[in-house]
């Protein structure tokens, strides 16, 4: 089955800490979901959203659709996940965010849920990790740890505490070091391999 084709939460495994919630159709994310989507994400995090560090990593190439979900319900977009490529030194991976449920929603395993399925989506598409800034208690259960203070830069202010990773594949992690960047603006050696 591929991802493209996820309709329902009854056509992905679960794991045992996520259970699906009825009626939400969990579905690629679409360009018509976009005034949705920034509606969503301004609810979920206001204009403050626009000088963090993860937001300008991502303004400087775009997210990639074919990873990134949303959770919809009686033809509403309720939530969302976005994924864009990165590098940071030798390192490619995939960092996760904006991550964003509606308030009315929220506690419900909608987040987790796209966020499993967001995982999935990357480990599909070759990625050796997923990156993201957020918090450890609710991202640890799902895969996170913490990347190791001094191992990245950011190109805006941001906690390292709330630097986490999910490794793929072994020693991915390990390879991301310096400045993180948007894939489209690495300086990669030619000689590495390009995600597929």
């Amino acid at each position: 089955m591929s991802l493209a084709d996820v309709k329902h939460p009854a056509d992905v495994k679960h794991p045992a800490n996520i259970k699906p919630l009825a009626d939400v159709l969990y579905l690629p994310e679409d360009p018509a979901h976009d005034p949705e989507i920034e509606a969503i994400n301004d609810e979920a995090f206001g204009p403050g959203r626009f000088v963090l560090a993860a937001y300008k990593i991502r303004e400087s190439g775009g997210h990639d659709r074919s990873m990134s979900f949303v959770a919809v319900k009686d033809g509403t977009v309720i939530a969302s996940v976005r994924m864009t490529r990165i590098a940071a030194g030798a390192g490619r991976a995939i960092m996760l965010g904006p991550l964003a449920v509606r308030p009315a929603y929220k506690n419900l395993g909608i987040g987790r849920r796209l966020v499993a399925i967001a995982l999935e989506a990357a480990a599909k598409a070759g990625a050796p990790a997923v990156m993201l800034v957020g918090d450890e208690p609710y991202y640890g259960p799902l895969g996170f740890k913490k990347i190791p203070r001094g191992q990245l830069a950011m190109p805006r202010p941001v906690d390292f505490d709330r630097l986490l990773a999910h490794e793929i594949v072994p020693g991915a992690v390990a390879r991301l070091t310096g400045e993180v960047c948007h894939a489209s603006q690495a300086r990669v050696a030619a000689h590495l391999p390009a995600m597929a």
